[in-house]
């Protein structure tokens, strides 16, 4: 069964870090490219960002870079997010979804419906 499982979520600080890691199951994502969301209560979801497979293109929202970044580690069958300065803003539940294309959807990348699996999702809460 193709699954991808986000986990790395919790309560964090104002300041704080966390780094949410996505991870196949039943797959390899060596040949797909992972695409980061978010969504809070009440609002819309929220494209982050875009890591193509070999993570030879990165796409990222311009309100998240210098804080966020997106990695992959095709040997753990993974991909990353890490978060650095959380705000109270921050806080939503996130996602990850997987292409099954070598190449992010370029600068559809926040494109929902262009992703074929999606996580669960893992809650970030920002708060002191």
């Amino acid at each position: 069964q193709v699954q991808l499982v986000e986990s790395g979520g919790g309560l964090v600080q104002p300041g704080g870090s966390l780094r949410l890691s996505c991870a196949g199951s039943g797959f390899s994502l060596e040949y797909y490219s992972i695409g980061w969301f978010r969504q809070a209560p009440g609002k819309e979801r929220e494209g982050i960002g875009c890591i193509s497979s070999r993570a030879s293109t990165i796409w990222l929202a311009d309100s998240m870079k210098g804080r966020f970044t997106i990695s992959r580690d095709d040997d753990e069958n993974a991909a990353y997010l890490q978060m650095n300065s959380l705000k109270p803003e921050d806080t939503a539940n996130y996602y990850c979804a997987a292409v099954a294309s070598v190449a992010c959807p370029g600068i559809y990348y926040s494109d929902a419906e262009r992703y074929d699996y999606w996580g669960q999702g893992t809650q970030v809460t920002v708060s002191s």
